[in-house]
């Protein structure tokens, strides 16, 4: 009975660390080796990071470029460290001594998955992430995920205050995966539900594909 109860415990102690991964901030990224041309959520925690130390001004992205690589540099330079531009874990180890990571990119990802599309599958969540990160890199929109959430008219969930209701651990998974380089869209810069959108340059556009509700086009 003792061994089931500890069991129990462990369990139930595991569920609360997930939990809290899921729903704080992204895990630390330890060991990794993160350097130009890499896209990931750890990626974007080293963004913020720097930023927070004030040696990365720029829109955070969760993809390591030029900008990037140049912060890190200084970063390294600054704490004695082999200046590579390459964060290794030598310079992974010391970031994360110095600053203290709030993964509040992250939360603004996962809040608008949240409001524009709780109702749909994982799947169709993700979707809506990568929609995010694909405006990210495209020359027609801001080049960071917070002005590309934030842009004016761009999504529902801003307008109606749906943004503002408090995101699933499912959706911080959706926007974990989407920073992770998944796309099921396939490149696709907008999405409508096209049962109830109104707006006739909307459903203009050739749809690429269709996941649930939304239609997905470029």
């Amino acid at each position: 009975m003792a061994g089931k109860r500890a069991g129990r415990v462990s369990m139930l102690l595991g569920a609360c660390a997930l939990t809290l991964g899921l729903t704080v901030a992204a895990p630390s990224a330890g060991a990794q080796k993160l350097e130009q041309g890499v896209r990931s959520e750890h990626v974007l925690q080293l963004q913020e990071q720097l930023s927070d130390l004030g040696y990365f001004d720029a829109g955070m992205t969760g993809y390591y470029g030029t900008i990037t690589k140049g912060a890190v540099r200084k970063f390294q330079q600054a704490q004695g460290l082999s200046a590579d531009g390459v964060a290794g874990p030598a310079t992974l180890n010391r970031l994360n001594k110095k600053a203290k990571v709030e993964g509040e990119t992250l939360r603004q990802l996962a809040k608008l998955i949240h409001g524009e599309a709780r109702g749909e599958s994982f799947e169709g969540q993700v979707a809506v992430g990568a929609v995010v990160l694909n405006r990210v890199h495209s020359s027609e929109f801001p080049s960071s995920i917070s002005k590309v959430i934030f842009q004016k008219g761009q999504f529902t969930a801003i307008d109606d205050g749906q943004f503002n209701t408090k995101p699933t651990q499912t959706s911080y998974r959706a926007a974990r995966k989407a920073l992770n380089g998944a796309d099921p869209t396939n490149g696709a810069l907008y999405y409508y539900n096209p049962k109830i959108a109104t707006s006739v340059w909307s459903k203009s556009r050739p749809t690429l594909l269709t996941i649930g509700q939304h239609d997905f086009t470029r």
